[in-house]
């Protein structure tokens, strides 16, 4: 395997008796769109700021492309940073904010004026080369300053929360353009954000943070598929999760009593826990099929027939455009919320609150935690 372009070895920082980042050792390959996903005050901004330069580390090193940089002055590292205030000069021009840097590292105008040119098509925005920062939009000057840390054509770009500062709407183009972009130029971008969403619709792969340490690192798919603990899979998404028992683990399949469900939750998969230890077994919402008690009750798999189902009333609903999310409680007083997509009202009307409901679930759908 070919080296990583960055790694962090053992790296801790702390400021007086708080400990921002506790002994992290991760490793993001070179082309990565890679994220630093986590709650305010999980560390993620600090890792970053570390890498950049901005920060020392009080334990462990920090490698770029082989190289130990760890006490390197910001500026001598083969990385620039776009910040979440864009932080655009406001008297110079889109096509003066971009040539900056090369100015600064006196390029040759001939080549200056080249690469700024081929920046400024990268971010679609050639025809504004002339106008002002204040008369553009704040997509617009976010573009300006990505167009400004490309042009030096770093090894790694680092994004601080870059689209937290827009619209809903316009955060999500910028999404799919950044994402484009990455591609394109092939540039290695680590991106610190909170926004799960941003996250799973960007990465290549994410680290996932809390109080200083990973939690996982997996591509977005594994993260929401296969959480690695209760605070992965509750950070990630929306997911039902239930403290039960585990009764039986075997290498191909395991049940569990969870609280709340009058029937066991049955997987197709070995947990490799003890037999009665306590467990929490997660169910997406979209993975939960529900139909009124009125129609026969649904089967479970064929090995535990009365596994997977269970019979609640549905208390309320939220019309979200594509799904209706409905809240169901259970007859053991469980809650649970069912995800039904809006393309089956045709034939299958909504349900309304005070139905009584069968839920079931493929023994694929649960994902059983240890921890």
């Amino acid at each position: 395997m070919s080296e990583p372009i960055i790694r962090f070895e053992n790296i801790t920082k702390r400021f007086g008796s708080f400990i921002a980042v506790d002994n992290v050792t991760l490793e993001i390959e070179a082309g990565e769109f890679f994220t630093l996903l986590g709650p305010s005050g999980c560390g993620k901004t600090t890792l970053l700021r570390m890498l950049a330069g901005l920060e020392t580390p009080t334990e462990g090193r920090i490698l770029v492309d082989g190289v130990d940089v760890t006490h390197v002055a910001p500026n001598k590292r083969p990385i620039n940073m776009v910040f979440q205030s864009y932080a655009v000069f406001p008297h110079l021009n889109v096509a003066d904010n971009v040539a900056y840097g090369l100015k600064i590292d006196r390029v040759p105008k001939a080549e200056r004026e080249a690469r700024v040119a081929d920046a400024l098509r990268l971010v679609k925005l050639e025809e504004f080369a002339h106008r002002m920062p204040d008369q553009l939009s704040g997509g617009q000057r976010q573009r300006v300053a990505l167009a400004r840390a490309l042009v030096k054509r770093p090894k790694v770009l680092l994004l601080d929360e870059p689209l937290s500062a827009l619209d809903a709407k316009l955060r999500d183009a910028m999404r799919a353009e950044l994402a484009a972009i990455q591609q394109e130029v092939g540039v290695t971008f680590v991106m610190v954000t909170h926004d799960q969403d941003e996250a799973l619709a960007m990465a290549s792969r994410c680290a996932l943070m809390q109080r200083g340490t990973l939690q996982q690192v997996a591509t977005p798919s594994d993260l929401y598929e296969y959480p690695a603990n209760r605070f992965v899979a509750d950070f990630i998404g929306t997911i039902n999760l239930m403290e039960g028992k585990l009764t039986t683990d075997e290498p191909d399949h395991a049940a569990v009593n969870a609280e709340g469900l009058d029937a066991p939750i049955y997987v197709h998969h070995g947990v490799t826990g003890a037999p009665g230890s306590t467990v929490w077994v997660g169910v997406r919402p979209e993975k939960i099929a529900m139909v009124p008690a009125t129609q026969p009750r649904p089967q479970g798999p064929a090995a535990l027939p009365a596994a997977n189902v269970t019979q609640g009333t549905i208390i309320r609903s939220a019309y979200l455009g594509s799904v209706t999310l409905y809240d169901v409680e259970t007859l053991g007083g469980a809650t649970f919320k069912v995800a039904r997509p809006n393309g089956e009202r045709v034939a299958d009307p909504a349900l309304p609150a005070g139905e009584t409901v069968y839920l079931s679930w493929e023994s694929s759908a649960p994902v059983v935690l240890l921890t």
